[in-house]
């Protein structure tokens, strides 16, 4: 197996899954649209949310709720395998017939364990869609996934900050600060501490880490990762690909590719 794998399908444009085995790639700090559920296959790893961390041993699961700025990385010197999903919360909480509290949630269940590498098999085998929502569906619904809440801050949804938020969602370029501050009826100065106050990420950083989703999308639909960083307006490809990395801990290259070893 190779050290990452990517696992999406058209058909089922609401989830997205990888694994990956004896990995020593690290994560930036970061956020993304996506509700991220996962587990720790073997190695010690991090985990760090909001000035809060935990170590996750093998056989642990974790909930992060979509927006939740977090990094999990390896123990210093080591690897670790892990897998995660990566779901659109609206469908998971029409699934679920309402939105999961949101916080951090960790858990340490056998079942629970079994259960979503059982899921995980069925969603890189040629199973068909069907059958892999199927088996998605009522993952999700036994609930095994959930766990404790993880004590300290979790990123909440001021509504000061909506606006500003929606346009660097919806940006394909960077907007700059002044202009994004003069917007909402802050000084730049305002509008980077409140950023950091209520999402933990600058204003910066956050428009970053949605532009990383934005190439995600677009490199699952085919287009090459130099298009994709001209298209998204990064200074050049080694810009695009740097902070790609950070966050995906993948090159683009390797997420477009999606291999899939039998």
């Amino acid at each position: 197996m190779s050290p990452a794998q990517f696992w999406h399908d058209p058909a089922l444009p609401f989830v997205e899954s990888r694994r990956a085995c004896r990995s020593r790639a690290c994560y930036r700090a970061h956020s993304h649209r996506t509700w991220s559920i996962g587990v720790v296959d073997g190695g010690r790893s991090r985990f760090t949310s909001l000035g809060v961390g935990r170590a996750l041993l093998p056989g642990t699961l974790i909930s992060i709720p979509d927006e939740q700025v977090h990094a999990c990385n390896p123990a210093a010197g080591g690897d670790w395998s892990y897998q995660m999903l990566y779901l659109d919360p609206r469908w998971l909480g029409r699934v679920l017939g309402e939105m999961p509290p949101r916080r951090v949630e960790v858990g340490r269940d056998p079942v629970a364990y079994a259960a979503f590498c059982k899921l995980n098999r069925c969603l890189f085998s040629a199973a068909s869609p069907a059958v892999k929502e199927r088996h998605l569906t009522g993952f999700l619904r036994a609930q095994w996934w959930r766990g404790e809440p993880l004590e300290g801050k979790q990123t909440g949804e001021p509504g000061e900050l909506e606006a500003a938020r929606r346009a660097l969602r919806d940006a394909d370029q960077m907007i700059p600060l002044d202009d994004l501050a003069a917007a909402n009826g802050l000084s730049r100065y305002q509008l980077i501490r409140r950023f950091r106050r209520h999402l933990g990420l600058t204003p910066h950083a956050y428009g970053l880490d949605q532009r990383i989703d934005r190439a995600r999308a677009l490199l699952r639909a085919g287009l090459a990762p130099a298009d994709v960083a001209q298209t998204l307006g990064f200074t050049d490809q080694s810009h695009f690909q740097r902070a790609f990395k950070e966050r995906v801990a993948a090159t683009p290259g390797q997420y477009r590719r999606v291999a899939v070893d039998g």
